[in-house]
């Protein structure tokens, strides 16, 4: 199987994708509809790309993740130099990971437990908008986990 880019919506902080939820007296972490809402969305571009089933067994992601850039830019750019991009509000690459490798799930990827290397990289915002550039890359076919005496699972 070859690489696949994707193009996706910037992603929902993970505040905003889970929310508690009492259950008599246990309390479980559940997406919220705003997360519902993303990986509709992200289901639907996958399959726009021509994904049609999750890619098998162990991947490699890459993820370049651009903020919106602000109307100001120019003047940040002017007082900050080449670290202008830093005064930019921007999601947490971890947070952004997770909430991104979930939408995954079941879509492009079989299980976000096959992830084997993640390469996460902030990028200086542009005029094309708030946006992740995703790619995955396989790194080998699935393998049935053995048992401790060798049977299989």
């Amino acid at each position: 199987m070859k690489p696949i880019t994707l193009t996706l919506p910037y992603p929902l902080s993970a505040n905003r994708y889970w929310r508690p939820v009492k259950l008599g007296t246990h309390i479980s972490i559940v997406p919220t509809k705003e997360a519902k809402q993303f990986r509709t969305e992200i289901g639907w571009l996958v399959k726009k790309a021509g994904i049609t089933t999750p890619m098998p067994g162990r991947v490699q992601i890459d993820v370049r993740l651009y903020p919106n850039r602000p109307q100001d830019w120019q003047k940040r750019q002017r007082l900050h130099g080449a670290i202008w991009d830093d005064t930019v509000m921007c999601i947490d690459l971890d947070n952004a990971n997770k909430v991104l490798l979930d939408a995954l799930k079941g879509v492009a990827i079989e299980d976000d437990k096959w992830v084997r290397r993640i390469v996460a990289e902030r990028m200086e915002p542009d005029e094309k908008g708030a946006r992740v550039v995703l790619t995955i890359t396989p790194l080998g076919v699935a393998q049935p986990q053995a048992g401790l005496f060798g049977e299989a699972a």
